[in-house]
Order: C-alpha cells, then structure tokens, then sequence
C-alpha cells in the first residue's frame, strides 16, 4: 500500500515529528484502554502514523503477548503507553525493552529516577504527558524525548486547560527544545495545521480513531459516538477538594451516576483510614478500567465509561482507518492551499 501524498507545503511542518517517530506521518494515536490494542495500533502504523498501544492495568506477560502480536500486524514503529502509578512498572518497562519498542510514552505521574535511566540507557525513546510549562521544563531536564501536551477537550482523563490555551503556553518554550505533539479537540485537518503552524512537530489524536473500521469497539460503543453531539462529552464532578480526582470527559448516562456513588464510597473510606490516598486513587483507577471495558468491549453503553473527547461531535460513520488520515491530510492540503490564493 503506497503512502499518503504530502504537498512540498505541509511535508515540511511534519517533517521533525516524522523522524522523530520514523513514520511518514506525524499522527499519534491516542493511547485508549481497551481500545489502543494491536488491530487499532497496527492498522494506524501501516496506513502511515504511529500507532501507540495502551498497556492499562495490563500485567507483564499480556504486555509482551500483546506487543509481539502487534509486530506481527505492523513492522513499522509504534509505541506503548505505561501508567506510572502501575505497580509493576519496572516490569513492563523491561518488557518494552526486551521486545525492542522504539518508543515509551509514559502518562499519570514521575516513575522513579531509576526506571527513567532505565528507559533511556535501553535506546528507548520517552515520550511524556505534561498538562503545563512549568512541568514540561522539569520533564525536559529529566530526559523526555518529546512532550504530548493534552487539553480538557480530550476524552479519558483530561488536565484542566484547553488545548488553544495550553499550546500558545508551552508551544513558544519549548518546541525548539524537543518535538511537542499537540492533542485534544483535534478533528480536523485546519486544526492540525494550525498547531504545526505554531511549532508542534506533530499532534495526537484519540476519538477520531474510536469509529474506525479496524477498531475492536463494540458496535454499540461507535453507535453512541457517532450520535453524540460535542455537548454530551462532559467531565466527571469531584465531590471533594480534600481528594483530588483527576477529572475524566466521556458521554453523559448512568455510568456518570455510578461514579459519583463511587466517589463517596472511597472517600468514606479514606476518611475512615481503611484506605491511604495511593490506595484510594488506585480504587478509582479501577473504577474506570472496569466501567470503559464494560462499555468498549461488552457494549453497556448505559452504565458504562464512554470515554469521548469533545470531537465526537464531528464523527458521523465507520471508516477505515487511511481513510481517516485521508481526510486529514486533504484537509490540511486545502487549508494551506487556500492561503496562497
């Protein structure tokens, strides 16, 4: 299958995402539990992005399995995205390491200084989430290859800027430092080219990936997409400032319900001291995984997590997954086309 052209007017601005990826085009695609498994990734690497697989609450052993299944689908690069409050961190990192992943993409904290030296004394590019300059410097200093900077648009957990706003603030900083790819409310290709524009080297997207033909959601799962308005892609509540919880956008139903009952049992028992904070945090975190499988993977779109970002708006039908990036890239050729009218 040949590559997707690229006009001598928008190689250019995908240029250095590019070789840093390895991949003909600058697209990341959003590491979503249950979702960003080897069909998704393996399709998103061959049709000319980077694929980036999400390890979630999975053990070593599935991790490698599922790693080695991916490189079987795909030879080109991909990626894999580790939480870092996982308990068995340093494990799947060697396990990256040991299956030879080029690129690790480390999400939801700082691991320990030894796993970073780990990652980077492996030959293992470390890609990191920052939902702010000042972190951003810090990662910078500490080894990140690339940054991915995320904003409240996005679906899943999200941080508490949008996207235009957290751009114009670590895009001028630190684009010349390190390649940044930007995410979040990224559905068109008019948008793509207005962050390459401003110096990202590339951007990450995630809810435009969901309704793709190649994508293992359940059928009832795309539906729910492909009928929600932007509107309905909410943030969850925190019902406590004394327990933070990382905010997470997804479709408004029962399931929004549920994790509000759930938000009161944790806290009731940390206030009791039954559970520590790591702890507490740790039970909702497998809240999410356990209610976003029941909704991708058995279809309860009901009471489950439908993780959406605010795109999902835009998403009208199932299509294959070169026929997405088609239709960003002939986006993006048209808006830079327009301007030399």
């Amino acid at each position: 299958m040949s590559d997707i052209n690229l006009s001598s007017r928008l190689k250019p601005l995908m240029q250095r995402g590019c070789d840093f990826l390895g991949t003909h085009l600058a697209i990341m695609g959003g590491a979503m539990s249950w979702i960003s498994e080897r069909h998704l990734v393996g399709a998103i690497s061959n049709a000319g992005g980077f694929g980036v697989l999400a390890c979630g609450s999975m053990d070593p052993a599935l991790l490698r399995a599922e790693i080695q299944e991916t490189q079987k689908i795909t030879r080109l690069p991909f990626g894999v995205n580790l939480i870092t409050m996982h308990p068995q961190l340093d494990e799947l990192i060697d396990v990256c390491l040991e299956v030879k992943v080029s690129h690790i993409v480390l999400a939801g904290g700082i691991p320990s200084a030894p796993a970073i030296k780990r990652i980077k004394e492996g030959g293992t590019k470390l890609i990191w989430f920052t939902p702010a300059l000042s972190l951003g410097k810090r990662l910078v200093k500490m080894g990140a290859d690339a940054l991915v900077i995320e904003g409240m648009e996005a679906g899943g957990h999200i941080g508490p800027v949008c996207t235009s706003v957290l751009s114009q603030e670590v895009l001028p900083h630190l684009a010349e430092q390190v390649p940044i790819f930007v995410a979040g409310g990224i559905g068109r290709g008019e948008t793509m080219v207005s962050y390459l524009e401003m110096g990202a080297a590339g951007v990450q997207l995630g809810t435009l990936f969901v309704c793709a033909k190649e994508c293992i959601a359940h059928a009832n799962f795309k539906k729910a997409f492909i009928r929600a308005p932007a509107r309905d892609a909410i943030p969850t509540t925190q019902l406590d400032p004394r327990f933070p919880v990382i905010p997470v956008r997804a479709l408004v139903n029962e399931g929004t319900k549920l994790f509000l009952e759930k938000q009161r049992e944790v806290i009731a028992q940390f206030d009791t001291s039954k559970l520590s904070k790591e702890e507490a945090q740790l039970e909702i975190e497998k809240f999410w995984a356990g209610a976003l499988r029941s909704a991708v993977i058995d279809g309860d779109t009901k009471n489950g997590s439908v993780m959406a970002g605010q795109i999902v708006g835009l998403i009208k039908e199932e299509l294959p997954v070169r026929e997405i990036l088609e239709n960003l890239i002939g986006q993006s050729e048209q808006s830079l086309l327009h301007r030399e009218l």
